[in-house]
């Protein structure tokens, strides 16, 4: 168990205002460790500080700072084991997942951004008669990457290393500070990668972490006016609340928010893939993951085949234990979102769905655990259809023709991943181009990591990943004079 955790500040380690509250492992139901509850003036001190620190940081050479991410990437792997202990005790995660999928991909992520990048670059010239605005005459010009300044992170709880890290590492190497504020159900896997990047040369004030159960934490760090950027990762409903209040001052914003993936299965598909990847959502992360394809739109022909394959996979995986080698399904993060997601199963009984798998509690002794559950006979106006569920729990639409699978999937608030499975790949690319999202899968769940990520709609604002984050924590300077 983990001793009472003091808050990140200024490149100091203080004790907390508010005390601390217990951390629950969601498996065994028992106490990680004790993380501390910031009070408002620390998370402004911690704001404070990360300004005060922007000035230095921001003028470092951008090959120092990289240097610094590769220190914190090569500590992160070389503790890969321990971490992802902590890591799956906070989450729930199974070990591969908490492993690979968190510590791991934490890692890759410091170490993708510890490549220096071009951050300027020319512009055409340009040809100007004489006029009001200057002499004639070529002109030339410059386009620069600036950071923003202090970039406030809060983070979610599916993923407490590989989130922070998609967030941190960009920023840093662009050279802006930043004050992270963790989901309150596992952040002490957020301060072990403050602990790192200490060790890692990281100066003071360069980055902080700030934690705490109440609303309030968060609100500090985003209505603080030493905040430039807000970068948030959670509900549509919260990011909403965070721009109305980064409008106020203009701040930037990069959002990534919710998601109701559609799965569109064509008539040509290999169903053995489509389940595959469909079923993914009842084991990543336990369905908490919002590039899940939830919404599966099967055509007619192959409906049928295709709910009694996924019904039959969902059968087979193993709910239990995350710490047994075999177990595919962990538990979801705490008791009260198990209701939760039970309750919307029983949202879909009462809305007409056909509970083909699952649709009950594992008879398990403790753990805050759901059976992966499908739902059939589903119409795109239920509620289990059109929102968040955040679990193991997938709904299936029929669909006559290609033009209707392709309207069903773009009528959603959401737009940040869909899918398409076809045997005729230049077909699922023509259905691909047409749908709404921010991204989409052909055959494949997969990702690429230097792909932009982000969401139409109510699914987020801007886009990270790769070369695109640089983008993301920077504003772009003109700098021009008479040739």
């Amino acid at each position: 168990m983990t001793a009472r955790q003091p808050l990140f500040v200024g490149g100091s380690w203080v004790e907390p205002d508010g005390g601390h509250y217990e951390v629950i492992d969601p498996a065994s139901e028992e106490t990680v460790g004790w993380a501390p509850e910031a009070s408002r003036d620390q998370v402004l001190a911690a704001c404070a500080a990360a300004r005060e620190a922007f000035g230095p940081w921001s003028r470092t050479a951008p090959e120092e700072r990289a240097a610094v991410l590769g220190r914190a990437a090569g500590i992160i792997a070389g503790r890969l084991k321990d971490y992802a202990s902590l890591a799956q005790a906070e989450t729930g995660a199974t070990l591969g997942t908490a492993r690979g999928m968190q510590v791991g991909v934490a890692a890759a992520r410091f170490r993708r951004y510890a490549r220096v990048e071009p951050a300027e670059w020319a512009v055409p010239p340009q040809i100007n008669e004489a006029g009001p605005m200057g002499r004639a005459g070529v002109m030339g010009a410059l386009a620069v990457r600036q950071p923003v300044g202090v970039v406030a992170c809060v983070t979610s709880y599916n993923n407490p290393w590989a989130n922070p890290a998609g967030k941190v590492a960009p920023a840093l190497a662009m050279g802006n500070t930043v004050v992270v504020k963790p989901a309150p159900q596992d952040p002490l896997s957020v301060y072990r990668m403050a602990r790192a990047l200490e060790e890692a040369g990281v100066p003071p004030g360069v980055v902080n972490v700030v934690s705490g159960r109440s609303t309030g934490v968060g609100e500090a760090a985003v209505a603080s006016p030493d905040v430039d950027m807000v970068s948030f990762t959670g509900s549509t409903a919260v990011g909403q609340r965070i721009a109305e209040v980064c409008g106020r001052d203009m701040k930037r914003q990069l959002m990534e928010l919710g998601g109701k993936g559609a799965a569109v299965v064509l008539d040509d598909a290999d169903l053995r893939s489509a389940v595959a990847g469909i079923g993914t959502t009842f084991s990543f992360y336990s369905g908490q993951i919002c590039t899940a394809p939830t919404r599966v739109l099967a055509q007619r022909g192959i409906h049928d085949r295709l709910v009694e394959q996924l019904a039959a996979y969902a059968g087979r995986l193993k709910v239990g234990d995350p710490r047994e080698p075999d177990t595919v399904v962990g538990p979801v993060i705490s008791a009260a979102h198990r209701d939760r997601v039970e309750s919307y199963v029983e949202l879909g009984r009462k809305e007409g769905a056909v509970v083909v798998a699952g649709g009950e509690r594992p008879d398990l002794p403790r753990g805050f655990y759901v059976a992966p559950t499908l739902l059939a006979d589903c119409t795109n106006d239920m509620r289990v259809v059109r929102e968040e569920i955040f679990g193991p729990v997938v709904a299936v639409v029929p669909f006559d023709d290609e033009e209707e699978g392709i309207a069903l999937a773009n009528d959603t608030d959401y737009g940040l991943i869909d899918y398409v499975w076809s045997g005729d790949v230049a077909r699922a690319f023509r259905v691909a181009r047409r749908l709404r999202a921010g991204g989409v899968g052909v055959n494949t769940v997969g990702r690429n990591m230097e792909a932009p990520f982000g969401g139409f709609k109510r699914s987020g604002v801007g886009r990270d990943v790769g070369s695109y984050a640089l983008h993301a924590y920077s504003e772009v300077q003109a700098i021009v004079w008479p040739g």
